[in-house]
């Protein structure tokens, strides 16, 4: 049985992800990963609950941009994210040696460089990168998703260097997301067994409110506009990443 306290502040986490996520289009899990962390999840349940939260969310945008899909363009990106998974589970599974202030200490890091490249990195877009771009990103955001739950920043960059419209972009997200989801949850079980379900049935719990986040968040998306909502969201990042590297 699962007690309120301990749901309702995951429940809460999960909510400002996925809140973040649609409001600001990243940091789902740049922002809930650290934190459900300090809240004393090691990484492999904090990342299962993300996961798991993030289903409704990429399920509504890849209905919603179905149009906009093209196979030949996101199977490849999925199934090399899901290939490089196991590989960073295997190193999480030796992370997990090292006392939990450490690893607090290798997210938080993991968060500091992620958002200072995204202050730093404004690529100019182009209708077509080098294909040695797309062998560097897609395996490194599937070892990211497995080693700290946090492989959406590469494939960000990766997409906002091209000169894609809002639709094809966030198509593109949603469907490599989608492809590589479900793979990494039974990578995720594979490894670290029974310990990740009573996160999984948390968040499964919490779906009714990160719809309403969801919601929510796009609102106040469209009402801040994206440069103040992004300006907010690298502060907050900036703060998470050097709080978890002074645990």
């Amino acid at each position: 049985m699962i007690e309120p306290i301990q749901f309702i502040p995951i429940a809460s986490v999960l909510c400002l992800g996925i809140f973040v996520q649609s409001a600001a289009g990243f940091a789902a899990g740049l922002v809930a990963i650290p934190a459900l962390m300090w809240l004393g999840n090691p990484i492999p349940e904090a990342q299962t609950a993300l996961l798991i939260a993030t289903i409704p969310q990429n399920l509504w945008g890849l209905w919603t941009f179905r149009g906009s899909v093209e196979l030949s363009t996101v199977a490849w990106p999925g199934l090399t994210r899901i290939a490089f998974v196991p590989i960073g589970l295997a190193g999480l599974q030796m992370l997990e040696t090292y006392s939990f202030e450490t690893l607090r200490q290798i997210v938080g890091g993991a968060v500091l460089i992620a958002t200072i490249t995204i202050i730093l990195f404004h690529p100019t877009p182009k209708a077509k990168l080098h294909p040695i771009w797309a062998c560097f990103v897609f395996p490194l955001s599937g070892f990211l998703q497995g080693f700290v739950g946090m492989g959406g920043p590469p494939i960000v960059f990766w997409v906002h260097a091209h000169d894609w419209d809002t639709r094809r972009s966030r198509a593109f997200l949603f469907s490599v997301f989608m492809i590589s989801l479900f793979p990494a949850l039974g990578f995720l079980y594979a490894r670290f067994g029974v310990r990740i379900v009573e996160p999984a049935l948390m968040a499964i719990a919490t779906t009714p409110l990160l719809l309403l986040s969801s919601f929510v968040g796009l609102k106040v998306g469209t009402w801040l506009g994206r440069d103040r909502l992004r300006t907010v969201t690298l502060g907050l990042l900036l703060v998470i990443g050097l709080s978890g590297l002074v645990a």
